[in-house]
């Protein structure tokens, strides 16, 4: 009873202050030592507070995040996103189904390593959306196309995403990035593919602005060049390396890193404003993702001391003999909290909650992480609450409900094709890992 009673307390003051506004890192870290406290007293709390900060913090497995960060900060500025949508831009001959595609992979890519689908969406809308604009595209549609591509952030690895439910949930860093790519192929060919029927849709307001917006910029064919084989080189290092067993996450990601400021040097973009910009930005998210961690880590005690998961197995009994129901729960569970809370915070929070349960019902964790990322991709795109979508709007000043019109069509495409095939084909998620060396 005594467990109830502080879990209801502690519940409550968590909804209040997640109201509010409060830093979800600060909120975790205190509702956590809160709860420590008043179900254990002083001396379980102090424990706790010696040990498992150092010990969350210290795992190797968090190397990979300054690092994939890093990379991802020496590409944005460097300039090289501007250089791809301008190449796309010459060699489509202004068609912008190729401009959307661009979009997609890029925000992919950008998302994977920066840990972040609302800073990734931020940056899209930023960078993407006035370019996708100028050459054409409805607003509506540039904005949505920015949101649904930095939402990938989830799903596309390297992923922060990823490397923290790896960690949490004890399970292979590698594996799971070899897991995720062919579902994170599949969302970004599901977005890609829905773009292009809007462009259908509206074929004539786009030829009629594409014509407008057309641009006389040049830009030389060697640095064109350069970017598209470094691009391709670090894409090829990573992924590859990984699946061939050649490096380990760590290690891609400072090779990663590594391969992106050459790749400034040769464009001419290293300054001494470069590399504060960079740094100071890596170590921002960093900070951040590891002030989450350690939230989430003494959150995750308290969870355990209140007995939640035996309390929740108890009351699913019933369900326990239908795994594809309790699953079907959980992600339901899951989607509206990924419409109001960040992503990595709701993993670091849930997952040892929910870990005694797959247990229980025999559910393959890997399985179940990649599709708890396409969730996570999809909540962040609905509303009332769909983080991404609101920080494209935040940035460019389209509004709000013109844009979730829109990425609420992706999200339900998505849904229907993606979550539809991983759960009648398992094996798009677990052949790959098996494969590996």
């Amino acid at each position: 009873m005594t467990e109830n009673i502080v879990l209801f307390i502690v519940i409550l003051i968590f909804l209040y202050f997640l109201t509010t506004g409060m830093y979800i890192s600060s909120l975790l870290f205190f509702v956590g030592i809160l709860g420590i406290y008043l179900i254990g007293g002083s001396t379980i709390m102090n424990g706790f507070l010696q040990g498992e900060p150092f010990a969350r913090v210290a795992s190797y497995s968090l190397t990979t995040i300054p690092l994939y960060i890093l990379m991802a900060q020496f590409i944005m500025q460097a300039g090289i996103v501007k250089d791809l949508y301008d190449l796309a831009y010459k060699l489509s001959k202004g068609r912008g189904g190729v401009l959307g595609v661009l979009t997609v992979f890029i925000g992919g890519l950008l998302g994977g390593v920066s840990g972040s689908g609302t800073a990734t969406s931020a940056a899209l809308g930023q960078i993407a959306v006035p370019e996708l604009i100028r050459r054409g595209y409805p607003p509506h549609l540039a904005g949505s196309l920015a949101a649904a591509s930095g939402s990938l952030s989830a799903i596309i690895p390297p992923s922060v995403f990823l490397i923290l439910y790896g960690v949490v949930a004890q399970i292979s860093i590698g594996q799971l990035f070899t897991a995720a790519m062919i579902p994170g192929i599949l969302m970004m060919l599901v977005f890609a593919g829905t773009t292009l029927v809007y462009l259908k849709i509206y074929g004539k307001e786009f030829e009629a602005n594409a014509i407008k917006n057309e641009t006389n910029e040049e830009t030389s064919v060697m640095r064109y060049v350069t970017v598209v084989l470094a691009g391709t080189f670090i894409v090829a290092a990573i992924f590859g390396g990984i699946y061939m067993g050649i490096f380990t996450p760590t290690e891609a990601g400072a090779i990663g890193a590594f391969i992106a400021f050459i790749l400034a040097v040769v464009l001419k973009k290293v300054s001494l404003k470069f590399l504060k910009v960079s740094f100071v930005e890596t170590i921002k998210v960093t900070t951040m993702a590891m002030f989450i961690v350690v939230g989430a880590s003494l959150f995750g005690r308290f969870i355990s001391l209140s007995l939640v998961p035996r309390k929740i197995i108890d009351l699913l009994g019933p369900l326990m003999e239908s795994p594809v129901l309790i699953i079907t729960i959980i992600m339901v569970f899951y989607f509206f909290l990924f419409m109001f809370i960040e992503g990595v915070a709701v993993i670091l929070m849930t997952v040892p909650i929910i870990t005694p349960i797959l247990d229980q019902i025999n559910a393959d964790p890997l399985w179940f992480g990649i599709m708890l990322t396409v969730v996570c991709t999809l909540g962040m795109l609905t509303p009332p609450v769909g983080i991404s979508v609101y920080a494209v709007g935040g940035v460019t000043g389209i509004p709000i409900e013109r844009l979730f019109k829109t990425s609420t069509v992706f999200a339900v495409v998505a849904t229907i094709i993606v979550i539809g095939l991983l759960i009648a084909f398992p094996q798009l998620v677990t052949w790959l890992p098996s494969q590996m060396r």
